[in-house]
């Protein structure tokens, strides 16, 4: 093999997560894989250290490397903790409230104490124009440049460092606020600015200028941090593409993710999804709960017919638990989930009602857990995890670190059992089913909200604590097989490498059907494609390139709109009469009937561009063959039988295709463990994934 072909080969996908910065390299067919912790002053060197370890698996130099896919969580975390830099808003006279006033919906309708969350800018950082825009784009109020001038110079002084531009109807023509970019360039060279019309450029203002807000907000900080990372992979021999993973599970040029950073707010769980949609897909699996629990957070996503369910609005920073509304609104393409704080480092507390309570505070990995002996003193779920035995604390994380059952009991005795008059191990049980029982909620709420019967799924597991409960939450939830692929615990790392380039862009065009102007949705489905395959081909310029068309309907007078997908042929030759079917089709299959005598309307277009997905081949199914051996015995605790039990120790990388063992057992690899409970078999199946499923006589009637 040539050098020009090896490092054509050699790809590494890179997650940080809130605790672990996870690594994955794949070189001539092979992968390697490590966990490290992460590194939050620097989150580079997180990467720098755990691309060494792979290399050094692999036996090859980080000059073979031809990509980086790259998913973080540092825009996230900067939206959370509020650590973005010195920013400002300028926006239409009248429309300076809009980001605190919200929608006025109560999230918590009968809570009289009920505190909404405070904007990102208080209100002396957003500035106001004299101008407006009709909602068709006509312009009612002209923007006089000597007032934006005479901003300029007024936000000079006060030091900003981002300038966030959201005006009214900018989604339908975003003249002034172009203007307004070229008056802040000339004047103030050093200042980033974020334009709704790029941002966001969809309709309803409270979501699209908190969008354009939060990417203003993030921007110095994520380009701060990958120019170094640049910087420092190259200096370390890795000077190669480096790409992001974006919200709707695709990837984007290094340069489009510093310049649109809000969609980078949902990479690593995007990626996650991805992971779960190609083994469903090499697995024949049309039904798939993707479940993905890791150090800081427990991500759950409904994937049908091997495609991640999406969503253009999702909320981030929750105040209230599973509460819509109660958190920030980012209008941007997203792979819909659900995101909870209930992960491995989830601190446990006791409530003034005297029940137990499990994040979503989170111990990270500085302090960490209390067994990480790190200076952590209050449990995690991960110490409650090693008292009831479903680790081994000499061969946590590949045996990189070491935990200390000891400090795990003393944490759940001094903070939950002395207040609970429990010991040790029942404040442990105590922990697992209230994070076990807080994820199975999320799943439930999630799948009514959808109209799903998780009965009919089959969950894939993966995250380094997702394999630890995943059988559990198939308990809760009636779910009879569960999968825990090959690498479950860097799934979403893993995932980056299986994810196409791609780039959806959004117009807010409103257009009764009974008004249905065919040319103007030609012209305006050929821009947005202009502009999707341009960011695609911005990553690869080689690639074929496809599309997707999709238009946001609803009947005249209903507040949100229902996706529907359209064709490249009615795309390129759109018809009134099948879009009508289509809406109606897919309305009746939501709601049970139409809405007869009622005008249609369309509010979004979307174009999503995208490279082709490697052919998967399938996998046959594999029949039970020889009996897994064990390497030791210990004691499991159970939680459904609610009892502790002698379980079987076996090496994962002990299984070929067939093996199989009944629970109660311990499934143990570098990176995670599978508990499998009393009431659960496992099958190794063709690609290595563990086929998990309920024991015939345990099965439901």
């Amino acid at each position: 093999m040539t050098d020009a072909t090896a490092t054509a080969t050699a790809r590494l996908g890179v997650d940080i997560g809130g605790t672990f910065t996870d690594v994955v390299l794949e070189a001539d067919g092979n992968r390697w894989s490590t966990k490290v912790l992460t590194t939050y002053a620097a989150p580079e060197d997180a990467i720098i250290e755990g691309m060494h370890r792979v290399c050094a698996k692999a036996g090859i130099e980080a000059a073979r490397i031809g990509q980086i896919i790259h998913g973080t969580t540092l825009a996230t975390n900067a939206l959370i903790e509020r650590r973005g830099a010195k920013t400002a808003l300028i926006t239409t006279q009248g429309f300076r409230d809009v980001i605190e006033m919200r929608t006025e919906s109560r999230f918590e309708q009968y809570d009289l104490n009920l505190r909404l969350p405070d904007p990102l800018l208080p209100r002396n950082r957003r500035y106001t124009v004299s101008e407006r825009m009709e909602a068709t784009g006509n312009v009612l109020i002209p923007l006089d440049r000597a007032e934006v001038e005479a901003l300029a110079d007024e936000l000079r002084d006060a030091n900003y460092d981002s300038i966030a531009v959201g005006l009214l109807h900018s989604y339908v023509n975003d003249a002034h606020e172009r203007m307004i970019r070229d008056v802040l360039a000339a004047r103030l060279p050093g200042v980033m600015v974020s334009l709704s019309c790029e941002v966001s450029p969809q309709m309803r203002e409270y979501e699209r200028f908190n969008t354009t807000i939060a990417n203003a907000y993030i921007k110095p900080l994520m380009k701060s941090y990958l120019d170094r990372l640049k910087e420092r992979l190259k200096a370390e021999g890795a000077d190669c593409p480096i790409f992001l993973m974006h919200s709707g599970g695709g990837i984007i040029s290094i340069e489009s993710a510093a310049e649109f950073p809000v969609r980078l707010v949902e990479s690593g769980p995007a990626g996650g999804a991805v992971f779960a949609a190609d083994i469903a897909a090499r697995h024949g699996l049309e039904k798939v709960l993707s479940f993905d629990m890791g150090g800081t957070t427990a991500k759950i996503c409904l994937i049908k017919d091997r495609t991640p369910k999406t969503a253009r609005v999702f909320e981030v920073a929750r105040t209230y638990r599973f509460k819509k509304g109660s958190g920030m609104p980012i209008s941007i393409p997203v792979i819909d989930m659900v995101e909870i704080g209930a992960g491995g480092g989830s601190l446990a507390h006791v409530d003034v009602m005297n029940q137990i309570r499990v994040g979503p505070e989170s111990a990270g990995s500085e302090p960490g857990p209390a067994c990480y002996d790190r200076g952590g003193e209050r449990p995690a779920v991960t110490d409650a995890d090693l008292v009831l035995g479903k680790l081994d604390p000499d061969n946590f994380a590949g045996g990189s670190i070491k935990l200390a059952a000891d400090q795990s009991a003393a944490a759940l005795t001094a903070h939950l059992g002395e207040r609970l008059d429990m010991d040790a191990l029942e404040s442990a049980w105590g922990v697992a089913e209230v994070v076990d029982e807080n994820m199975a909620n999320a799943a439930r709420v999630h799948a009514v909200e959808n109209g799903e019967d998780l009965s009919e799924y089959t969950m894939i597991a993966f995250g380094g604590a997702a394999p630890l409960h995943a059988a559990r939450l198939c308990e809760k939830l009636g779910i009879d097989r569960c999968l825990i692929p090959v690498g479950a615990g860097v799934g979403s790392a893993i995932g980056f490498l299986r994810a196409p380039f791609s780039f959806e862009a959004n117009r807010s065009v409103f257009m009764r059907l009974g008004s249905f102007d065919a040319d103007a949705v030609t012209a305006l489905f050929a821009e947005m494609e202009a502009e999707a395959r341009g960011f695609v081909r911005s990553c690869d310029a080689t690639a074929d390139i496809f599309a997707e068309y999709k238009v946001y309907m609803r009947y005249s007078g209903q507040g949100w709109e229902i996706p529907i997908s359209l064709t490249a042929e009615q795309a390129k030759a759109p018809d009134e009469g099948t879009i009508l079917e289509l809406f109606e089709a897919d309305y009746a299959k939501l709601f049970g009937r139409v809405v007869e005598g009622m005008d249609v309307e369309i509010t979004v277009w979307s174009v999503n561009a995208f490279t082709a997905k490697a052919d998967v081949a399938p996998i046959a199914a594999v029949a039970p063959g020889a009996q897994a051996e064990g390497v030791a015995r210990r004691d499991l605790f159970d939680q459904g039988a609610g009892q502790m039990t002698d379980a079987a120790v076996v090496l994962r990388d002990t299984f070929v295709p067939g093996t199989c063992i009944a629970g109660p057992a311990v499934v143990t690899e570098d990176e995670t463990t599978v508990i499998l409970p009393s009431s659960r078999t496992i099958v190794a199946q063709a690609d290595g994934s563990l086929d998990m499923r309920i024991k015939q006589e345990k099965a439901h009637v």
